[in-house]
This record gives structure tokens, C-alpha cells and sequence, in this order.
């Protein structure tokens, strides 16, 4: 079961909802709740939570919801983050660095070009390393940053799971960094939005690969029977 969060300023909540509902069961979770109640996966969704007042996730990161977000990611259950959802784990400490205004000060959005740097995630399971993605991008505050020194240590333990391939950075992000994964490998952040990316219709269903992937990581654990 997938658990989508709104907060109050989500947009994308139901589209993420929708995304998910295409490749297992989901619901959305208000962000008032401390309970996830049956939920496999948490999808932090993109919008502007809480108008993005103070800065973007600075104040989602409070909900009483991410008490219970945090509870699961420490036990070891995926979460993903989808821009602005990127942004609430990277408040919420959940996940290394920080997310800064574009280069260009301006909200871009355009499809993108990212390349699998890692398949070692719930997330990227599916996917080939080297393996490129068309997904769109759309936001004012997207620059992956952090010291040299953290951005060293992550690219060493294989934190980077997407990078913006050659020339198609939207907004400056250190290294080309488009999503990140966090020691445990559990808890994803990323621009890019793959909940817009489900439709050939609409342009590229490699956003889907991502939620799929989560899938079938699950299935295993759900076949196994109970323990007597």
C-alpha cells in the first residue's frame, strides 16, 4: 500500500495518488494523522506545503505525520520524496544537504533527461544503471547543495542515485545531482516529478519504472507466509 501525504498546499498530491494507483493500492494520508495505518511505501508529494512560508519544507517537517514518517523510515520502509516532498526529508534531516533557489532565480519547467547512477534502492530496483529517464522538472528551489566535504562522502557510499545528464541541469544542482538515497538506502529524494511521467500520452511513462520498482520490492515480503 502506498501512503501519499497532504499537507495543506500540496498540489501534486493526486496526481502522485493516481501514479501509485497504477501500480498497487494507495491513499492519501492527511497530515494531521500519527498513524500510517497499513501504509508500505510514503510518497512525500510536490506542491507547496504550508505555502512554503519561512522556505520550502521548513514547516512540513513540524506535521505531526512526519513523527510517524520517521518511525518508518527508521524501521526500514521506503519513502520517497518528490521535490517539494524532497525538501521536507531534507528538513526533516531524513535525508543530507539542502535544496536552494535555481541559478536562475526563476521556476523552471521542462523535460528532463537523468541518468541511474544507482539500482540499489527500492525505488531504482527496476532500473539499469547508466539507464536514462525522461521525467519533467517544475520548481523555483531545486539546487541540490552541500559542502564538498558531505557531497564527497555521499558520492562514496553511492548516495546519488540520479543525475541530470550531460546539459540538461535545470538549476545549478552540485554535481549534476537530481536525487539522492540515505545510508540505509530506504528513504529517496528527487526534483524530477515520475508522477507526471506515467503515460506515453503525455510524453515518457519512465516515471512509473520508479513507483513499479517500489512494487515488486514489496511483493517478496508480502508473499512470505506469517510466521507460526
Amino acid at each position: 500500500m502506498f501512503g501519499v501525504l497532504q499537507f495543506p498546499g500540496s498540489c501534486d498530491d493526486r496526481d502522485a495518488l493516481l501514479a501509485c494507483g497504477r501500480v498497487g493500492g494507495a491513499r492519501l494520508v492527511w497530515h494531521e494523522e500519527t498513524d500510517l495505518d497499513g501504509v508500505d511505501v510514503v510518497v512525500v508529494p510536490g506542491g507547496f506545503s504550508y505555502g512554503d512560508y519561512l522556505r520550502a519544507g521548513a514547516i512540513a517537517r513540524f506535521a505531526p505525520v512526519m513523527e510517524a514518517v520517521a518511525r518508518h523510515a527508521e524501521a526500514g520502509g521506503p519513502v520517497l520524496g518528490v521535490c517539494n516532498g524532497f525538501q521536507v526529508l531534507c528538513e526533516s534531516g531524513l535525508l543530507p544537504g539542502a535544496l536552494l533557489p535555481n541559478e536562475s532565480l526563476r521556476f523552471v519547467f521542462r523535460q528532463v533527461q537523468v541518468e541511474v547512477e544507482s539500482s540499489g534502492t527500492p525505488f531504482t530496483s527496476g532500473c539499469a544503471v547508466g539507464e536514462r529517464l525522461s521525467i519533467p522538472v517544475k520548481h523555483e528551489s531545486g539546487r541540490y547543495f552541500a559542502p564538498p566535504e558531505q557531497l564527497d562522502a555521499l558520492e562514496a557510499r553511492g548516495g546519488v542515485v540520479l543525475r541530470y545528464a550531460p546539459g540538461q541541469n535545470p538549476n545549478g544542482s552540485a554535481r549534476d545531482i537530481a536525487g539522492v538515497v540515505n545510508e540505509g538506502g530506504n528513504v529517496m529524494g528527487l526534483m524530477p516529478h515520475p508522477e507526471h511521467a506515467v503515460d506515453r500520452l503525455t510524453g515518457s511513462e519512465d516515471g512509473l519504472r520508479l513507483l513499479a520498482s517500489a512494487a515488486a520490492h514489496l511483493a517478496p515480503r508480502e508473499s512470505q507466509p506469517l510466521s507460526a
